[in-house]
């Protein structure tokens, strides 16, 4: 089982950038696709972005084109979601956690997320 600790959140201006970082531990990351969801307050948790076991291949959902970037580093056991010209409504928890990539559902527990909180 992978283990992971999201960091990075916290809060930020409209318009400004964060990156989170998601730590693996237990098994190498480098075996797994990865995903980031978030969860606003009183929402469903959502899909934000995928990446597969390579890095190779990348996928986002519709709101998130063009001002988040998901990456790894294998080498590192990382993920990473570099997000740019944040908005309000990007005010959640942030999640990372293995996923199926065709499919971008979970396969693993979620773990405790980031909150990140993003000022008008």
């Amino acid at each position: 089982q992978v283990h992971v600790v999201e960091s990075g959140g916290g809060l930020v201006q409209a318009g400004g950038s964060l990156r989170l970082s998601c730590a693996a531990s237990g098994r190498t990351v480098g075996n797994y696709d990865m995903g980031w969801f978030r969860q606003a307050p009183g929402k469903e948790r959502e899909f934000v972005a995928a990446i597969n076991w390579s890095g190779t291949n990348t996928y986002y959902a519709n709101t998130m084109t063009g001002r988040f970037t998901i990456s790894r580093d294998n080498a590192k056991n990382t993920v990473y979601l570099q997000m740019n010209s944040l908005k309000p409504e990007d005010t959640a928890v942030y999640y990372c956690v293995p996923i199926r990539y065709r499919d971008h559902l979970p396969t693993e527990s979620w773990g405790q997320g980031t909150q990140v909180t993003v000022s008008s």
